[in-house]
């Protein structure tokens, strides 16, 4: 099968998008399907696989390239899926490379497969300027390429209480209404996107890694922890405000003696952060290759997660689980990606929350030996799920050549 990944966010920056869509070729091409990614490029790629988007000269939110102009993007996507002979669509984000994978798929009666990583809800009002504003201009240049029309959103939850979040849950929805079938990495979340009124086939098919990283990973390994022990934790994610990295910032100046704490990643944040470190056993080792992130998780005995109400499923949870590394995340919802018995939920969410239980690890380190066991015995599950998404373009194929075409201001 001739396959098109398209995204807003790919290498070489780093995050949770990038890192999912990158395993998800890796595993298609060892299937022996033909993977082509196409998105923004913040340099020149030379993996043949990888086709450069046009970008915006100056708009860069959180840094990241931004596919611009719609038009270019559609009519570069529309060629290429053409000369390529794609039979099927992937798009992987909500901004314009993934809406000009929509509209150039229906050009083409493309099937288009969406999959929702996140919460772009939470992420805009965290990152972009002025959010009442741009948000407003964001959800206006979406509907101009998939219609919006009868979607409504009620402020009936803490999740659409600012009108920019319910803008940004339109633009979910209808990215949803758009596809043929919506992807889910996480049950919590499906769950969430269905009580909102996708109406759209929804799967849920966890992320997976790739073979390299699980090779580059090796076999997971128990972390011996004794008493009186240095307690090495890894954070590993960008930092900006929706991952919460301050909340980790905060714990780490109540922190008992003999905890340290490495931050891995860069983002829009880090000057907040590094104030707010000082004085505290805080190392902020900025943006670092993906190998330099598996070594650290390697030698460390606790990841933590500091996101709440964001986090869909964190791919670094799934390198964790592979390295047989524990994880304390403070969102409950996140407990579905933690294999039983291997990590720890805080209290409450709150740097109080992530105090009050690395105190109690530092007190009985045995807890953090049982819970690598668990995540040891757990490895195979973080292993790619190539047949399951196969299955779901299957589907679509075969919908789409016995079907009406369908065009996204119609869906």
């Amino acid at each position: 099968m001739r396959i098109a990944l398209v995204t807003d966010y790919y290498l070489p920056t780093l995050g949770g998008v990038q890192t999912a869509v990158r395993a998800l070729a890796e595993s298609l091409r060892n299937a022996g399907h033909d993977v082509t990614v196409f998105c923004p490029l913040a340099t020149t790629s030379t993996d043949p696989g990888v086709v450069g988007l046009p970008v915006s000269p100056v708009f860069r939110p959180d840094g990241y390239p931004f596919a611009w102009t719609p038009a270019r993007v559609r009519s570069v996507l529309r060629r290429e899926f053409a000369a390529r002979g794609i039979d099927v669509v992937h798009t992987h984000s909500e901004m314009f490379a993934a809406l000009g994978g929509v509209r150039a798929a229906d050009d083409l009666g493309l099937p288009v497969v969406h999959t929702m990583h996140g919460r772009i809800d939470v992420y805009t009002q965290h990152v972009l300027p002025l959010p009442g504003v741009t948000t407003a201009l964001l959800a206006r240049l979406h509907g101009g390429q998939v219609s919006h029309a009868g979607i409504t959103v009620a402020a009936d939850s803490a999740d659409t209480a600012t009108r920019a979040a319910r803008r940004m849950w339109r633009v979910m929805l209808a990215q949803s209404r758009a596809s043929d079938h919506v992807v889910v990495p996480s049950a919590h979340f499906a769950r969430r996107l269905v009580d909102r009124g996708v109406r759209t086939p929804v799967s849920v098919v966890s992320n997976g890694l790739e073979p390299s990283v699980l090779a580059a990973v090796g076999p997971g390994h128990v972390r011996l922890l004794h008493a009186g022990d240095p307690v090495r934790i890894v954070w590993v994610g960008r930092l900006s405000p929706e991952k919460r990295p301050e909340v980790l910032v905060d714990a780490a100046h109540r922190f008992p003696d003999g905890v340290e704490v490495h931050v891995y990643g860069d983002g829009v944040a880090r000057s907040a952060v590094r104030r707010a470190a000082r004085d505290t056993p805080v190392v902020l080792h900025g943006a670092v290759s993906h190998r330099q992130v598996l070594h650290a998780m390697h030698d460390a005995h606790l990841l933590v997660s500091s996101s709440s109400g964001f986090d869909n499923q964190p791919m670094v949870m799934l390198e964790a689980i592979a390295s047989g590394l524990p994880v304390v995340h403070t969102d409950p919802d996140l407990a579905e990606v933690v294999p039983e018995h291997g990590g720890f939920c805080t209290p409450t969410p709150d740097a109080d929350g992530l105090v009050s239980t690395i105190r109690r690890l530092r007190a009985d380190p045995a807890l953090v030996t049982t819970a690598s066991r668990a995540m040891v015995a757990a490895r195979s599950r973080v292993e790619q799920q190539t047949r399951a998404i196969v299955d779901v373009y299957d589907r679509v194929v075969d919908d789409r050549r016995g079907g009406e075409r369908r065009s996204p201001t119609d869906r």
